[in-house]
């Protein structure tokens, strides 16, 4: 390869440094002696830190905010605005995941090479879903992350709740795999191409035609089936609640983060980009999809006494919403409205996976050897252990349930706006009431911690003096404080998101 090819395939940098770096991290470990495995811990925080680091450059090279399109591996791969942004999404979430979690894992010997490795694996399947520019691509990111997360909900193997997980969720998986991989088939039937760009030119010729257009809605029903499944929405919801609440809790942070940016990515690129003259179709169905999966997961989980199930059934009803400034970009086949809505969406992914990661990092912080901080009677009386945490906390419930001034009360407005842009009024209405029971479970949390005298148990609403170590606690109340940030001043990221789907 000479310096032109390098030069050339500069884009996939990123992807290049997280593939030798979990491989080198799989040699290095069987040498590390240490029980705490700092060598390897450090090895992980700097791939992700170079990984971040090449996306940046790339990003500058290519130019921001007018990002141009660079395709590689003969139109498999493309590098842009969108990719670039979500990646960066990811490794902060990995490498907060990997802060939170240290402790946790190493109280229950659970810290080893094979959890960091897969992880890193897991990451380079969601990188490559992200810059996918082929079905075929999309399909080997998703299954390399996906056999990668299986593999790590069953890493407590003494744990018959984990094996039971990961089961469910294997075989779950598959099937959702299977409808997706169905879709695309009937697609390729019907376009004669892989290529997402080509398909989309081939779409806008035959959606004229009754015969033709039939045959791609019967592929895109199973194409948004199996979307469905990897972003959690009902009715494709049923293994979010069992593997949330059945994978270690570090595990359960990790797939309710950057894998949800990952699946947006897969469903702007396959929907968005590759069938937006079938988009009056893909919209009648996010929208049926959106509706109930904001009434599952709010009315469901008021009756859930585990925080775990409580939150699995919390990103339900979060997918729900993300999915309404999806639906909202193509107005009786007018795309005017396209930027705001799509901007809309992806501003609400990226609060979502901060809110989500706050919380699981929040239960893993309260967690320490013997004791699980799992249930609703644990956050008893927290503001009288621990107050600036239980002040934390507050901010990541009300920034769930969408209270002002948090980020998440702009990210539901942007979405809701979007929709009502888009003439679905009924929608909107029926979120805003939707949220509004959803605010009951969140705010019954704020009402344990304040209201609620301390637990029996002396395990059970106390931080442990010195056992999370210093960088968990600064990063979690850093944690908190940005999503009042983004809430306070949302143009700083909301402008970003609006560039990155310009150039999209």
């Amino acid at each position: 390869m000479n310096a032109r090819d390098i030069i050339n395939h500069m884009p996939a940098l990123p992807e290049v440094i997280v593939l030798i770096g979990a491989c080198v991290l799989m040699l290095v470990d069987l040498y590390v002696k240490s029980e705490r495995r700092v060598a390897t811990y450090r090895l992980a925080q700097g791939v992700l830190a170079a990984a971040a680091a090449a996306t940046l450059f790339v990003w500058w090279v290519n130019g921001y905010p007018d990002t141009k399109k660079l395709y590689l591996f003969y139109g498999l791969f493309v590098s842009d605005a969108l990719s670039n942004l979500l990646k960066l999404v990811c490794y902060a979430s990995v490498s907060t995941a990997l802060v939170y979690s240290r402790q946790y894992l190493l109280d229950r010997n659970l810290f080893r090479g094979e959890f960091v490795t897969l992880l890193l694996f897991a990451l380079l399947g969601m990188m490559i879903m992200i810059s996918a520019s082929s079905f075929l691509t999309v399909y080997l990111g998703l299954e390399l992350m996906s056999l990668c997360l299986y593999a790590m909900v069953a890493l407590n193997r003494d744990s018959p709740l984990s094996t039971e997980a990961a089961m469910k969720y294997f075989i779950l998986g598959a099937l959702s795999s299977g409808l997706l991989l169905y879709g695309m088939s009937m697609i390729y039937g019907a376009t004669g191409t892989l290529n997402i760009t080509e398909v989309a030119r081939v779409t806008a010729q035959l959606a004229g035609a009754a015969s033709d257009r039939t045959f791609l809605v019967f592929g895109l029903v199973f194409v948004v089936a199996g979307l469905a499944f990897k972003i959690g929405a009902a009715p494709f919801h049923m293994w979010i609640p069992d593997v949330y609440h059945g994978a270690p809790t570090p595990v359960t942070l990790v797939i309710g983060s950057a894998p949800k940016v990952a699946a947006f990515a897969m469903a702007v690129r396959m929907l968005v980009n590759g069938l937006p003259d079938l988009a009056q179709d893909w919209q009648e169905m996010l929208a049926i999809l959106a509706l109930v999966s904001m009434a599952i997961g709010n009315i469901t989980a008021i009756a859930q006494s585990n925080l775990k199930r409580m939150l699995a059934y919390s990103t339900i009803a979060h997918m729900g919403f993300m999915l309404l400034g999806l639906l909202s970009g193509v107005i009786g086949g007018n795309r005017l409205s396209m930027n705001d809505a799509y901007t809309a969406a992806l501003f609400y992914v990226i609060v979502y996976v901060i809110m989500s990661v706050g919380a699981f990092g929040m239960l893993l912080f309260l967690s320490r050897a013997g004791f699980d901080c799992e249930n609703l009677d644990d956050l008893k009386g927290l503001s009288k252990t621990s107050p600036w945490y239980a002040f934390v906390m507050l901010i990541l419930m009300f920034s769930l349930a969408g209270i002002p001034p948090t980020a998440g009360f702009y990210a539901k407005l942007a979405v809701l706006s979007a929709a009502v842009t888009a003439g679905y009024l009924w929608l909107a209405v029926a979120a805003v009431i939707l949220s509004l029971v959803g605010a009951f479970y969140y705010l019954r949390i704020v009402k344990l911690m304040y209201f609620d005298e301390p637990s029996d148990s002396p395990k059970a609403g106390a931080v442990a003096s010195g056992q999370p170590e210093m960088q968990m606690r600064v990063l979690l109340s850093a944690n908190g404080l940005v999503l009042l940030l983004f809430g306070i001043a949302p143009s700083m990221l909301m402008n970003v998101c609006f560039e990155v789907i310009k150039a999209l």
